[in-house]
């Protein structure tokens, strides 16, 4: 990675992957699906208390920062491996987000989902599939600093 380049970068990369994670954990611990299915913000997605007003500020950064101190690394043969690792898994982690929101965020926040039971169905997928998300963002973090170290 250029000197001039490096640290700004990771910096910026390794405080998104961090936002992305403890937001992330911070919903899971609190359950804050099963509160908007329960009590779906007034005014949909974007209304005050929706999490997409958090993170859709966030996203675009955190993966083009990412993505950034990939590309600028890959020079370096020996870091190759941590950086593929690091921009495949931040890429799994935003296919898991894309698919999180519409098929459980978006139904839940647009209060249009009447049906009890289908809303329970739909916050324990989150929380499975949160899970996850948990583990890959973390280790798209582990390996972006393993790439990066240097």
């Amino acid at each position: 990675m250029r000197p001039r380049l490096r640290v700004p970068l990771r910096t910026a990369a390794e405080v998104g992957l961090a936002h992305w994670f403890f937001g992330n954990l911070y919903e899971e611990v609190t359950g804050m699906p099963a509160r908007i299915a329960e009590h779906p913000p007034a005014g949909g997605p974007f209304a005050p208390g929706s999490p997409v007003r958090y993170y859709l500020p966030a996203a675009p950064l955190t993966l083009a920062a990412t993505f950034a101190c990939v590309a600028t690394g890959w020079g370096r043969r020996r870091d190759r491996p941590a950086l593929a690792a690091a921009g495949l898994l931040a890429t799994a982690g935003a296919a898991m987000t894309a698919h999180l929101v519409r098929a459980v965020n978006l139904p839940l926040l647009d209060g249009g989902e009447e049906d009890r039971a289908e809303r329970q169905r739909l916050v324990r997928h989150w929380h499975a599939v949160n899970r996850v998300r948990l583990l890959v963002v973390a280790g798209a973090a582990v390996a972006l600093r393993a790439g990066t170290r240097r």
